[in-house]
């Protein structure tokens, strides 16, 4: 199998990864923070390891604000629901995932919380910037917005979004679900109040595993409470991070992989990750290009503007056809509809039809997108056909 559905968890995972889990599961699987035996406290500090390498590649001042959750949606969901009450208004991207969509939709039935969408300019960060300050008022009290497109792979100008709201005195987050891995992402050094990420996509963690780096001392309240494994006398869920959202047994095989994965991504470089898979797209996006039957809906793909995840569609056919006629006779994943993101799809003129995806990694190479391009070139001789066929049976 190519494996070109990156945008949905990267695979495959780096051996380092495998054998993180395995130890986790196999050496020295105790409860961290619930025991003072010997597994526990190992347990304990291969967690304590991860935070700190996730401090190092976000930026973060201190360790203690590195909280692991199951996904990026729940990071998402605790800042959502945590900070935003009856009145409050928010500022969101045209581009973004349901996992911000819905908890704001959600809260604005039942908290009256108010929204505001600015448009991405693709290309333009200063219309975008402009977008943004227009859709900002006196009641604004979060900007929240994707680091990169988990369509089309556009790109936000993250930092001056964030110096407008401090500027603004604006609490900012940013859903970094597609952008963390590839894009250099420093929270203390560019003001991100809160930092939402993906384990399993551009870190290649394991799925099941996400991460919120907070930068702020205005704290949202947590979405549970329970053991933390401190200050057990107490009712009262703890203040301190990361204990305040971290209620329950953590996923330590999870955070072991992550950890691995981390260390992966901070070896080779963010910067050297984006530029090299950047490279690939762009040979993707010249060959589809090259081919009538193709329609792509962004600018060429460039490492300023973009991350490594590109969208298209046969003009005339459908694109769940596309990608299963990929996986059935190419033995290459995609993956088509709408990706969770209709709000992106509104924004290119594709929510009716959706889009075949493909996102390549640092495990993609030339020979794979070479294949890539030979089985769509296959398969734009393969449907018109097919369609024929299928109205001559309509006729009869």
């Amino acid at each position: 199998m190519m494996y070109f559905d990156n945008g949905a968890t990267t695979f495959p995972k780096p051996p380092s990864v495998v054998r993180a889990v395995n130890s986790a599961l196999q050496v020295y699987g105790g409860n961290p923070g619930r025991g003072g035996h010997r597994m526990a406290v190992r347990a304990g500090e291969v967690i304590y390891r991860c935070r700190e390498n996730a401090a190092a590649l976000f930026g973060a001042e201190n360790p203690e604000n590195i909280i692991f959750t199951d996904s990026c949606t729940t990071a998402l969901n605790i800042v959502l629901h945590g900070l935003l009450q009856r009145g409050d208004h928010v500022v969101l991207s045209s581009l973004e995932h349901n996992a911000v969509v819905r908890p704001l939709h959600y809260l604005v039935k039942t908290r009256g919380v108010r929204l505001s969408v600015a448009e991405v300019a693709e290309g333009d960060d200063e219309q975008t910037l402009q977008s943004f300050r227009k859709a900002i008022n006196g009641d604004t009290k979060l900007v929240v917005c994707t680091a990169a497109s988990n369509v089309f792979g556009v790109r936000l100008p993250i930092e001056r979004i964030a110096a407008l709201c401090r500027i603004y005195g604006i609490l900012f987050c940013v859903d970094a679900a597609q952008g963390a891995g590839v894009v250099p992402l420093r929270v203390a050094a560019s003001g991100i109040d809160f930092l939402c990420a993906a384990g399993h996509k551009g870190l290649y963690g394991p799925m099941g595993t996400g991460i919120l780096v907070i930068n702020s001392d205005t704290l949202p309240a947590p979405l549970t409470q329970g053991g933390t494994g401190s200050l057990s006398r107490s009712p009262e869920q703890p203040n301190e991070l990361p204990d305040k959202y971290e209620s329950g047994t953590p996923n330590l095989p999870g955070i072991a992989g992550l950890n691995a994965g981390i260390r992966f991504v901070s070896a080779r470089g963010e910067a050297h990750l984006l530029r090299t898979e950047i490279q690939l797209l762009r040979r993707l996006y010249d060959g589809l290009a090259q081919m009538p039957e193709v329609q792509l809906y962004t600018q060429p793909p460039a490492a300023e503007t973009h991350v490594p995840v590109l969208s298209f569609n046969l003009r005339g056919c459908d694109c769940e056809e596309v990608a299963a006629l990929l996986d059935r006779r190419f033995a290459i994943a995609v993956r088509a509809g709408l990706h969770c993101a209709p709000a992106a799809h509104r924004a290119y003129g594709t929510a009716s039809t959706g889009t075949v995806r493909a996102v390549v990694s640092a495990y993609t190479n030339l020979s794979q997108i070479n294949a890539f391009l030979f089985a769509v070139n296959k398969i734009t001789k393969l449907l018109p056909k097919k369609v024929a066929i299928e109205e001559q049976n309509v006729v009869k």
